[in-house]
């Protein structure tokens, strides 16, 4: 599927992104690689080529600065000449109650989670448009799709995330642009560590749920199978949380109550 492709990758410094860019690369694709911090780009741009990446393209990035962002999809643009997918998988979390939860806080996981992911895509999609098709992805989450306790900006941010890509897939249906939205239970990653205390500074440790999560590479293998299958959402877990996909369809108050044992085990 990968091969002759380029394939965009916002987040790729670490955990899921930087798992798939490695997946990506065993098929012999060319890659660009975003987030901010460009040395950790350096280091997963030597796995991906190790791989098998036809080439790969370090492209550091703040999605939050949109004034940014067209300079890079320009340059992303121009690499290859084309960008076949872009992987929506920059984000943030958070650890914290709402009562102790600024609205500073909030606001930056709205610009992160939510808006650098609808600017980015809204920047290229013009160009997939163009030439009758494309793919773009989103790493949303199971907090997209069911309330979680010291996490609700995330959660609000991951439902609004899940709202915006499910439509723009009913949009660009009739333009041969597909859209996958990734929803994540408890993968083994840094993202408790780096998540947003209420006050904005960082949690700084992994949480017992993210430490006995899925192996970050056994997720990624499931994300990009479904890549190449076209599933529009890809649920991707081992835990009880991903139960809650469907628990909160059949029986919301047994996934309320779920939630809410979430917060005394977390106290």
């Amino acid at each position: 599927m990968f091969r002759d492709q380029t394939v965009w990758i916002t987040g790729a410094s670490s955990g899921i992104g930087e798992a798939v860019a490695r997946e990506i690369a065993k098929e012999g694709g060319a890659l660009i690689l975003s987030a901010r911090r460009a040395d950790e780009l350096e280091r997963v741009k030597a796995a991906c080529l190790a791989n098998g990446a036809a080439k790969v393209f370090v492209l550091p990035l703040d999605v939050t600065d949109e004034a940014a962002i067209e300079k890079a999809t320009a340059e992303a643009h121009a690499f290859t000449g084309r960008i076949d997918m872009l992987f929506n998988n920059a984000g943030i979390s958070q650890r914290a109650l709402a009562v102790d939860t600024t609205m500073a806080t909030y606001r930056k996981l709205f610009e992160v989670d939510v808006f650098g992911q609808m600017a980015l895509t809204k920047a290229v999609l013009p160009l997939m448009i163009k030439v009758g098709g494309g793919h773009i992805a989103v790493t949303a989450s199971v907090a997209g799709k069911i309330g979680a306790p010291l996490r609700t900006g995330y959660c609000a941010a991951k439902h609004a995330v899940m709202g915006f890509f499910d439509a723009l897939r009913a949009e660009t249906a009739d333009q041969n642009i597909r859209v996958t939205t990734v929803t994540p239970g408890f993968i083994r990653t840094n993202i408790s560590n780096v998540a947003l205390k209420g006050d904005g500074t960082e949690f700084g440790k992994m949480d017992d749920n993210i430490a006995g999560g899925m192996d970050v590479d056994a997720a990624a293998r499931v994300i990009v199978k479904g890549f190449h299958k076209g599933t529009p959402e890809i649920a991707v877990g081992k835990g009880m949380e991903m139960n809650a996909l469907w628990l909160k369809r059949l029986f919301p108050r047994l996934a309320f109550k779920m939630a809410a044992k979430m917060k005394a085990r977390a106290s």
